[in-house]
């Protein structure tokens, strides 16, 4: 069977000290930014960008893949000890299992959380096996025009998933759209909204919004909110559940890990979106909805299951597509582009050692995690220790180099710290950034595609209606508008991001 010799063709990739080394160190690296609150993925990954320039583009990925999911597992040790999460996913995590560590079962919740996400790691892997080469397929189907409809549809499927109100959803995707439009016309060649800044002909390195909307804004956040961190007293001595824990938890694992690996393909989905939806779910479920938010073993086993889930699903568009469903992706997206590596339909056949290492290392990666959070679990306890006043000038430093290095460039360490403060403002006024950098990702795409379907018709635009897959999207798209136009799904999507704030 070709999966089998396809799987037999990773294991020979993932198996090479090498590929070992950097699937341990993205898996170490990414439980370490998980832990501690203010890095998170998104920063570090856009951080370690200009390392892979010198590495392997196998071993690169593996990697920063390894940073993106060891994060879940890393940022639900700090959600249960301290109830301050250490990655965005772990907001939920932190209801019930910081109730649980109160209890004196921090233990059972750690336990739960990590066994849930391996579970859920390794079912999402085996979908990433079989669904990115039968989407990868059906894509070569794609033209133009079914490529715009598509991203357009991810886009309005981004507003509908994302937090907070839908008007600002959709304004942060046009502010993202529009900084896309920033540089040089590919077509005719002439500047666009530069207003004569020479730095910036060539377009705003997207390296340089992400570092400065998700890092420096995640610092200044920090900074202004001293909540202290305050460690569970006693130590944690019982790691593994009862009976009874696994009769509770595992039904909530395994919808988690449905759930998640559904909504993680969909664009502004992945990690976030999968846990509210898993911890609702497994409210609504529930015979005695009030155990909830008093330490219910299932609101950790089910998000934790999800989000975990939802990270890895998120590379099936990526891989098979081209198209990143949420702003880690795009940031892969830019790590292959500095190899040279186009993801896309063609992608599976082109590189079918890179893509099957890569699928195999994330089930090695999530065998590495659940050594690293359950033994370990002191040592992380240890680092919630470090004062926030010595971790950030170092996450600063880091972030500075990590821009500058790309283009060496003091200007882009400057336009990083605007976008800095840009991203504050806009988490203070309750408007989400990541929409915003879909817009920005996609919008240039957007364009290009639009264009080449134009010149296909000699500017007919019916070519998105007589084309049968293109028409449906569309069809999907116009059906998005109006949900989003329902009462009752702006209650449910208050209702979801409800235990965020």
């Amino acid at each position: 069977m070709d999966l089998f010799s396809n799987l037999a063709l990773g294991f020979s990739v993932a198996l090479t000290l090498k590929n070992l080394f950097y699937c341990f160190a993205g898996a170490l690296f990414g439980t370490l930014i998980g832990v501690l609150p203010g890095i998170g993925p998104l920063a570090t990954i856009a951080m370690l960008l200009p390392i892979t320039f010198h590495l392997e583009p196998t071993g690169a990925l593996i990697m920063l893949a390894g940073i993106f999911y060891g994060a879940q597992y890393g940022g639900s040790t700090t959600a249960i000890l301290v109830n301050l999460p250490g990655e965005s996913s772990s907001v939920v995590t932190a209801l019930d299992g910081y109730q649980m560590a109160r209890q004196g079962r921090a233990g059972i919740a750690l336990a739960t959380a990590a066994l849930a996400s391996f579970f859920a790691g390794c079912v999402a892997t085996i979908v990433i096996a079989i669904a990115a080469p039968a989407l990868s397929r059906m894509a070569l189907l794609f033209g133009p025009p079914e490529f715009t409809a598509l991203m357009v549809m991810g886009l309005i499927a981004a507003v509908v998933l994302a937090s907070g109100s839908i008007v600002a959803s959709i304004g942060m995707v046009m502010v993202g759209m529009l900084l896309g439009l920033i540089g040089t016309d590919v077509t005719t060649g002439e500047q666009r909204f530069v207003f004569g800044i020479r730095q910036i002909y060539d377009g705003i390195d997207f390296v340089v919004i992400a570092m400065g909307l998700f890092g420096v804004a995640e610092i200044i956040a920090n900074l202004a909110d001293r909540h202290a961190r305050e460690l569970p007293s006693g130590k944690i001595t019982r790691l593994m559940p009862t009976k009874e824990d696994v009769i509770q938890a595992a039904p909530a694992t395994v919808r988690g890990t449905l759930l998640g690996s559904i909504l993680g393909v969909l664009p502004g989905g992945g990690a976030l979106v999968s846990s509210f939806a898993s911890y609702s779910l497994e409210k609504r479920l529930a015979k005695d909805p009030s155990r909830f938010g008093k330490g219910a073993i299932e609101g950790v086993a089910g998000p934790e299951a999800a989000n975990n889930a939802g990270a890895q699903a998120s590379f099936i568009p990526m891989l098979a597509l081209g198209i990143p469903p949420n702003a880690v992706m795009a940031l892969m997206i830019a790590a292959m582009t500095i190899h040279g590596i186009t993801p896309g339909p063609k992608f599976l056949t082109d590189q079918p050692t890179l893509f099957w290492g890569m699928v195999v290392s994330m089930w090695i990666g999530n065998m590495i995690l659940v050594i690293l959070n359950l033994p370990l679990v002191g040592i992380w306890v240890k680092l919630l220790k470090i004062p926030y006043a010595y971790l950030f000038p170092a996450i600063l430093v880091f972030c500075c180099v990590g821009v500058y290095s790309i283009n060496y460039r003091v200007f882009d360490v400057f336009l990083m710290a605007g976008f800095g403060v840009f991203g504050y403002f806009l988490r203070r006024i309750g408007c989400e950034p990541a929409p915003m950098v879909l817009g920005f990702i996609l919008g240039p795409m957007v364009e290009e595609q639009f264009r080449r379907t134009l010149l296909l018709s000699d500017g007919d635009f019916s070519i998105f209606l007589t084309r049968p897959l293109s028409a449906a999207l569309i069809g999907v798209t116009v059906a998005l508008l109006l949900m989003m136009a329902l009462p009752s799904l702006r209650k449910g999507r208050e209702e979801a991001f409800r235990e965020q704030d």
